[in-house]
């Protein structure tokens, strides 16, 4: 029975009536006696509470009748866009379950006390049963719309957190091959120039870096310190590659180490500096990391190379789309021709997207 089962009250009905049962109904009794027989106003304490017992009885049987309709129609017609075709029905049941009671039980108190049952004359006086009734449904109903409609949105946020993940998800699966093909032509350029012993110490280290890669790679955000360390270790193969002819200035404050950024954005932008850029002895790459009105700011000259590698445009469209996923934040590019800059913005846990970041509110 669903008045004393907590879970079924709150599925059917949207919340937890057993108090609201018991309030109504005798409050429903004692408006009912009043309008029918005013047992307390005319009659000993003793006889009242018997005449008041009367309308208690009805008002449950007329209570519980209707809230068996209303859940079963529940149950039937559950979808908000239900909600006219079961206002309807309900709103019927109220007055034939308020007239056909009424008639059923005075036959029975007739039969019992030998008074004149006449229909006619009952019926004017249960008009306002009626609305009473009418307006408990209508409290029902009220609050079975209202949750409802906020499981639907509740769900709808869910569909889209699902929907965001996917695509963050897939995103993230970019960039790691567009590191490995990067990597790729970076150890095919090696095995042309080094040793055998060369191009194996820098398949170990890309081991240690795809290492760091896979610990990470569920993350949507990275702590600076976390993603200046893969970086660095990625920066550091590089340097086998190129010598003092790459140059890498950090200027990073201790204070700016716990914010983050998306994941593996700023090894993306140093990959890109490389691949598109001459680094000679005679034109040193400088690469300037530093931390700028809010943001982690990579700053290199623009040295163009004649011939160029093939590339996957990938590096700053992921890293922007992320971004857009994730916060409601941009990075800023800058192209004047002669230096390229780009600003990734800092972030906090409660930057995140709310319809990203949780739908449990």
């Amino acid at each position: 029975m669903t008045l004393f089962n907590k879970q079924k009250r709150i599925k059917y009905l949207g919340f937890n009536d057993f108090w609201f049962v018991i309030i109504g109904i005798l409050i429903l009794s004692f408006v009912t006696d009043y309008l029918f027989s005013n047992s307390f106003g005319k009659y000993p304490f003793g006889e009242a509470l018997i005449g008041w017992s009367i309308s208690l009885f009805f008002s449950i049987c007329n209570w519980f009748f209707m809230r068996t309709i209303m859940i079963y129609l529940r149950i039937k017609l559950p979808a908000l866009n239900d909600s006219l075709k079961r206002i309807i029905f309900v709103f019927l049941t109220i007055v034939v379950s308020v007239l056909l009671i009424d008639i059923f039980g005075n036959l029975v108190l007739s039969s019992i006390y030998g008074f004149n049952y006449n229909p006619i004359s009952r019926a004017k006086i249960l008009l306002p049963i009626i609305l009473i009734s009418t307006m408990v449904q209508a409290i029902y109903e009220a609050i079975y719309y209202y949750s409802r409609l906020k499981k639907s949105v509740r769900e709808e946020e869910q569909a889209k957190q699902m929907i965001v993940q996917a695509q963050l998800d897939a995103l993230r699966n970019q960039a790691q091959p567009h590191f490995l093909f990067n990597t790729l032509n970076t150890l095919r350029d090696i095995i042309d120039q080094n040793t055998k012993e060369e191009a194996k110490d820098f398949v170990d280290k890309i081991s240690d870096v795809y290492r760091f890669i896979l610990e990470s790679g569920n993350a949507d955000l990275i702590s600076i310190r976390d993603e200046l360390k893969f970086a660095k270790s990625y920066m550091h193969i590089q340097k086998e590659r190129f010598g003092d002819n790459l140059k890498l200035n950090w200027d990073i404050p201790e204070t700016s180490l716990d914010a983050m950024i998306v994941p593996m954005s700023l090894q993306l932008l140093l990959e890109n500096a490389i691949k598109h850029n001459v680094i000679s002895k005679s034109k040193p790459l400088i690469v300037d990391v530093k931390i700028e009105n809010e943001c982690l700011v990579v700053d290199n000259k623009i040295q163009p190379k004649s011939s160029q590698l093939p590339s996957t445009k990938l590096g700053l469209k992921n890293i922007e789309k992320r971004y857009h996923l994730i916060s409601d934040q941009s990075p800023e590019i800058k192209n004047d021709g002669d230096r390229f800059i780009v600003s990734l913005p800092l972030l906090q846990l409660s930057d995140q997207k709310k319809s990203y970041a949780s739908t449990d509110n």
